[in-house]
């Protein structure tokens, strides 16, 4: 009887290989340790005022998603004046209790064809056992807005 030991085979195709993090996927992360780096540095004034970062990372939007996230910053700002305005990954999102409720995802950001108003596991969404969490946006219309605000105001609770 042979009581040797095999090596374990590879589970990993051999022709297949990891490509890691995009360069998108990259600056986000540092982006958002830049946020925890500074927002430990603050003194408790300036940390309430998410507000001016916010609007700067819009203004450096090209023109369509700007145009959408200014819109949408006011939107939320209205519906919601609860939300606290606050950078999330270099994105402007709106945070309850220091928790990002939703955030806006410029197309630009990850190269994808659409800007995207996503939600966190913070948001009072529930509904049944599946609902949405992000919105894929390609313009603002007035109804649209309408129920950006009616959602905002449901996952705030």
């Amino acid at each position: 009887m042979n009581d040797t030991q095999k090596p374990a085979k590879s589970t990993t195709a051999k022709n297949k290989s990891y490509e890691g993090f995009t360069d998108e996927e990259r600056s986000a992360m540092k982006e958002r340790a830049r946020e925890l780096k500074s927002a430990g540095r603050r003194p408790r004034a300036a940390k309430a005022d998410g507000e001016s970062p916010v609007l700067e990372k819009i203004a450096e939007m090209p023109e369509p998603d700007r145009v959408m996230a200014e819109r949408l910053h006011a939107v939320i700002k209205a519906s919601a004046p609860a939300l606290s305005p606050r950078l999330w990954y270099g994105m402007p999102a709106y945070a309850k209790d220091g928790n990002v409720v939703c955030f806006f995802q410029s197309a630009q950001k990850f190269k994808t064809r659409y800007a995207t108003l996503g939600f966190s596991d913070k948001a009072n969404l529930d509904e049944g056992a599946m609902w949405p969490t992000a919105y894929a946006l390609t313009e603002l219309t007035a109804a649209d807005e309408a129920r950006i605000g009616a959602l905002v105001q449901k996952a705030v609770g």
